[in-house]
């Protein structure tokens, strides 16, 4: 359930007066998500999404994700575009959040994807790199590897109950980061979580890209290890070299790899492998059952990091 501050009809209907959005007409919350308050309105002026930030993301933060989504969307990127109000501004607040009117984007994300849409994807996140070259705000990425370190510092001491010997893994993984981590590959502003479900597709075209609110500054590189992460791997948790090589050759099409890019990448594969399951595996230890935040099982993305360990080349993704 992804409704966790509820809104009235009075309360919406005082918030619409600030955006040329028109008259109610009816609304009704989204059941998907993880992170914030979302409700599909229909108005006399169209369809929008109504999203109430909770307490994980910091109102500090809402010029830049909701800047970003304006900025991609004047460059042709198909994503979302926050609404201006009346006074200029991209968010308001309703209910005792900070809250914000986005345009409606058709489409559904695929439970199954294909090879061909790993392809649009791939695409998609080359484009959105080079449309955001030019974007004058900036954000740190919160969920590098000092991030990571403070999930693991709550994690460490319950690792083993989720899987034995995770610990010895995990701290073996710090270890090489803190010797091999890059430095100095092409950088800029990137997703950071661009996984199925925040990628709509029409057929096999995709309609849109959301959910930007990890989106910060990073390696270009590490977003496109995020992807095959989050794309190329099978139930059975095998990854799919056709998926990867669709995803990379479609990318590389319209934002060619450095060399040093494509060397680190599985490195970086791993590290982002990492980053999810410590973040599921925090929220699955340290949450208690029936509270708001969704967990999901860390065991996923704990085979995901032990078959990038296994990688010895970059050609093992498909490029």
């Amino acid at each position: 359930m992804a409704v966790y501050t509820d809104v009235s009809e009075s309360e919406l209907e005082t918030f619409l007066r600030e955006y040329p959005a028109g008259r109610l007409l009816s609304y009704k919350g989204i059941a998907e998500g993880s992170e914030n308050s979302n409700f599909l309105l229909h108005t006399s002026e169209g369809s929008f999404i109504l999203t109430l930030y909770e307490k994980r993301v910091d109102v500090d933060d809402l010029p830049f994700f909701l800047g970003l989504m304006h900025h991609l969307a004047g460059k042709g990127i198909s994503c979302p575009l926050p609404v201006e109000r009346h006074d200029g501004k991209l968010f308001g607040t309703l209910a005792g959040r900070p809250a914000a009117l986005i345009t409606f984007l058709e489409g559904m994300w695929m439970r199954r994807p294909t090879a061909a849409h790993c392809r649009e994807v791939g695409r998609a996140l080359a484009e959105m790199h080079v449309a955001g070259m030019d974007f004058p705000l900036s954000r740190p990425n919160a969920l590098a590897i000092d991030g990571w370190r403070k999930l693991w510092a709550g994690s460490h001491e319950r690792a083993d109950e989720v899987e034995p010997g995770l610990a010895a893994e995990v701290d073996a993984d710090f270890a090489l980061f803190d010797r091999d981590w890059p430095t100095d590959l092409p950088s800029g502003v990137i997703h950071a979580d661009l996984f199925p479900d925040n990628v709509f597709f029409l057929g096999d075209k995709l309609s849109g890209v959301i959910d930007f609110y990890f989106a910060c500054n990073d390696f270009y590189a590490y977003d496109v290890a995020t992807c095959l992460n989050a794309w190329c791997f099978e139930k059975d948790f095998s990854f799919n070299l056709t998926k990867g090589r669709a995803l990379l050759s479609a990318y590389q099409a319209v934002r060619p790899l450095s060399e040093a890019e494509k060397q680190a990448l599985p490195l970086l594969a791993r590290g982002s492998a990492l980053r999810f399951m410590l973040t599921r595996l925090y929220d699955w230890l340290t949450i208690p059952d029936g509270a708001l935040v969704q967990k999901r099982d860390p065991v996923e993305y704990i085979r995901r990091l032990r078959f990038h360990r296994a990688v010895r080349s970059p050609t093992e993704y498909g490029l």
